[in-house]
């Protein structure tokens, strides 16, 4: 029988409606938590616009077009990304999103990821 502090508490099982949460999001380049998974979060954002360039040291990043087409740029190349199609960016290596218009996208990746990677730039600061 398993010990009462052994035991993990788990939610309610629940449908996430990605139309309903990237309704809620008014700002661009703000990623809003959508669900978690084995350390890992599931992100929804809209983007529009040139995201600084950075990298992630420690974390791979996926990056999902939902609505809309965007480009992921790397200093030898760009790829294009548009709906039903992602892209993961391995750890370290340099980047940055491009919108010419809003787009809707899914990102994943591991729990407590800073979106701006390393830099510092509140005006890209996502909200927790």
């Amino acid at each position: 029988m398993a010990n009462a502090a052994s035991q993990k508490k788990i939610g309610p099982v629940e449908k996430v409606i990605l139309k309903n949460k990237l309704e809620e999001i008014s700002e661009h380049w703000r990623p809003r938590v959508v669900g978690e998974l084995n350390g890992q979060e599931v992100k929804v954002v809209k983007f529009r616009g040139e995201f600084p360039w950075h990298h992630h040291e420690n974390e791979d990043e996926m990056f999902m077009g939902l609505r809309g087409t965007f480009r992921l740029e790397f200093r030898d190349k760009s790829v294009e990304i548009g709906e039903g199609e992602f892209l993961i960016v391995p750890r370290g290596v340099e980047h940055r999103p491009v919108a010419e218009e809003e787009v809707e996208v899914m990102l994943f990746e591991p729990a407590n990821t800073k979106n701006t990677g390393n830099i510092d730039d509140p005006e890209f600061t996502a909200v927790k």
